[in-house]
């Protein structure tokens, strides 16, 4: 139960942090660096960088992010389906 928050609260940060950060883009404010934002995919909120990356259409020019962000979706996602299997007994 502990691993599901993680991820709801990753994912809900990460998806903010792409709002954020282009909202602060389009209005010539403080960002949020490129690093950051990919270390939150890293750490379990890819599909919020995702689905911040596809609706807000922030970085998705950017090689470095339309490379790392859906790996890591991908990496996570069947992290959380072998868990499921094997831990929890879902399937």
């Amino acid at each position: 139960m502990l691993f599901v928050v993680y991820m709801a609260v990753m994912n809900i940060i990460a998806f903010v942090c792409y709002g954020v950060d282009k909202y602060r883009a389009r209005h010539a404010k403080w960002r949020i660096s490129e690093a950051c934002l990919i270390m939150l995919a890293v750490l379990g909120g890819a599909l919020g960088a995702l689905l911040g990356m596809l609706l807000f259409h922030h970085k998705t020019r950017k090689k470095k992010f339309t490379l790392t962000v859906p790996v890591f979706f991908v990496l996570w996602t069947a992290f959380c389906i072998f868990a499921a299997i094997n831990f929890y007994h879902v399937f």
